[in-house]
C-alpha cells in the first residue's frame, strides 16, 4: 500500500512537471498593469500615464470596461504611473491623494500598480473634524456592508471543507479549486454555450456536485478503502491542487475574464452604504443556502446521519448507517456549494484561474476560527474573517488587509484553540 502511494505521488508530481513548462510559456511578458475598482464596480474611461523614472514618456492608456489597464514594457527598469485624477468621476478620489506609483519591473515579468479609489465626502463638507469624522463612519459602513459580503462568499466554500473535514478527517488543499472550478463552468456556459447566467450558474452548481460525487467514489474513497492515512491523503490533496491550478490556466489562459451578464452595475445608494443590486441578491441566495444547509443538517435524516458519522464513524457504522454513502453524499453538497461560491466570487470580481487558491487561506482561516469539523463554527468564523479583512482598510494598507484577519485567527486560537464552536478534546 505504501508503494502504491508514494507510486501515485510521483505520478502527479510528473503529470505537475509536465504541466509546468507549458504554463510557463503561458505567461505575460513584462508590463504594467492595473485595475480600478470603486466599492467593487470596476471604474472605466480613468486615464493612466506610463514615463519612465526620468520622465520620458512611454504610453498613456485608459481602463477599460472591467476598469483595467495594461502598458507593455520594451526594457525593465524603474517606471512611474500617473494617474490623471482630471479624468475619475466627480465623486470618486484616490485615497491619500497620492495619484503617482513608482514601480520596478523586471526582466519577462509583470508589474501591478494599485491606486485604491473612495467616494469623495458630501459637497460643501468643511475640511474640519465634523467632515473628516464623517466621512470615517460612512467608508466605516461601506466596507462593513463589503466584509459582510465576503464573509458569506467564504462561509458558502468552508462549509463544504468543514463538513468534508468532518465526514473524513481530510484537510482538502484542492478545495480551492473546488471553487475556481464553479466558477469556470459557469463561465463556460455563460460565453461559451452563450447561455445567460442565471441557467448557466444553475447548471454550473449541478455539475460542481456531480464531480464532488466522483471525487469521492472514484478517488478518495478508493484511497480510503486502500487504507491510506490522513497525513498521506492531505498531501495528496495538495498535488491535486496543482494539477488542477496548472490545468485551468491550460483551459482558461492567464488573464482574467468576466461574466457576461451583471459584470458593471451602477451603485444603488443605502443610506451611507452604496452597493450594486446583483451584490445584494447574492448575499440573499448566499443566506439562503446556509439556512437551508443548516436546517437540512440539523432535521432531517441524511444530516443527522452526517453529525453521527463525523461524532464518531465506526460507532454509526455499527448502528446501520451506510458511512460511505453519507461521506458521498457530503463531497457531492461540499462540491455544489464551493461551485456556488466561486461563482458569487465571479460576480464581485474577475475571474481568473488563481481565484479560489487567493481565498483558500481566508476558507482556511474562517474554519479554523469557528473551530474544524462545524458548519455553524465556519459560518460564524468566515463572516468574522470578511468583516476584519475590509475593516481593516481603515487603519492598514488594502494590500495587507488579510493580515488582520489572520492576526486575530492567531489570538482567538491562542486563548480558545478549538475555536470558537469547536469542542474541547482531550488528548492521550
Amino acid at each position: 500500500m505504501r508503494r502504491a502511494v508514494i507510486a501515485f505521488t510521483a505520478f502527479l508530481g510528473g503529470l505537475i512537471l509536465l504541466l509546468a513548462a507549458p504554463a510557463h510559456a503561458a505567461d505575460p511578458e513584462q508590463s504594467l498593469r492595473g485595475t480600478l475598482k470603486l466599492q467593487g464596480q470596476p471604474v472605466n474611461g480613468v486615464k493612466i500615464v506610463v514615463t519612465t523614472e526620468s520622465g520620458q514618456p512611454v504610453q498613456e492608456v485608459t481602463s477599460n470596461a472591467q476598469g483595467a489597464w495594461e502598458v507593455p514594457i520594451a526594457e525593465p527598469g524603474p517606471y512611474k504611473v500617473t494617474l490623471d485624477v482630471g479624468t475619475l468621476p466627480k465623486d470618486v478620489e484616490v485615497r491619500g491623494g497620492t495619484n503617482v506609483r513608482s514601480l520596478t519591473v523586471y526582466e519577462g515579468n509583470p508589474a501591478t500598480a494599485l491606486f485604491a479609489l473612495q467616494a469623495k465626502s458630501a459637497d460643501g463638507a468643511p475640511p474640519g473634524d465634523d467632515g473628516a469624522s464623517s466621512a470615517f463612519w460612512q467608508r466605516a459602513a461601506q466596507l462593513t456592508f463589503e466584509g459582510f459580503n465576503l464573509g458569506l462568499i467564504i462561509a458558502l466554500a468552508a462549509l463544504g471543507l468543514s463538513l468534508i473535514y468532518g465526514t473524513t478527517g481530510l484537510t482538502n488543499f484542492a478545495h480551492g479549486e473546488l471553487v475556481t472550478l464553479g466558477a469556470l463552468i459557469a463561465y463556460g456556459f455563460n460565453t461559451g454555450i452563450g447561455l445567460h447566467l442565471i441557467p448557466a450558474a444553475a447548471l454550473a452548481v449541478i455539475v460542481a456536485g456531480g464531480l464532488g460525487y466522483s471525487q469521492d467514489r472514484f478517488f478518495w474513497g478508493q484511497l480510503r478503502r486502500r487504507g491510506t492515512g490522513i497525513i498521506a491523503m492531505m498531501i495528496i490533496s495538495i498535488g491535486v491542487a496543482l494539477f488542477l491550478r496548472y490545468l485551468f490556466l491550460i483551459v482558461f489562459g492567464g488573464e482574467s475574464d468576466s461574466f457576461v451578464q451583471y459584470n458593471a452595475q451602477p451603485g444603488m445608494q443605502i443610506g451611507p452604504i452604496s452597493a450594486a443590486p446583483k451584490n445584494l441578491v447574492a448575499m440573499g441566495i448566499e443566506l439562503t443556502v446556509l439556512v437551508v444547509v443548516g436546517i437540512a443538517l440539523l432535521r432531517t435524516r441524511t444530516g443527522k446521519a452526517a453529525r453521527a458519522v463525523a461524532d464518531n464513524p465506526a460507532l454509526a457504522a455499527s448502528s446501520g448507517i451506510n458511512v460511505d454513502r453519507v461521506i458521498r453524499i457530503i463531497w457531492t453538497m461540499g462540491g455544489a456549494i464551493a461551485g456556488l461560491a466561486g461563482i458569487m466570487l465571479g460576480l464581485s470580481q474577475n475571474l481568473k484561474f488563481t481565484m479560489g487558491q487567493d481565498l483558500l487561506l481566508l476558507i482556511f482561516a474562517g474554519v479554523t476560527l469557528g473551530g474544524l469539523g462545524t458548519a455553524f463554527g465556519a459560518l460564524i468564523g468566515s463572516i468574522i474573517v470578511g468583516l476584519f479583512v475590509q475593516v481593516s482598510t481603515l487603519w492598514i494598507p488594502p494590500e495587507l488587509k488579510n493580515v488582520g484577519a489572520l492576526a486575530v485567527l492567531i489570538i482567538v486560537l491562542l486563548f480558545r484553540p478549538q475555536g470558537i464552536l469547536g469542542r474541547r478534546e482531550r488528548i492521550g
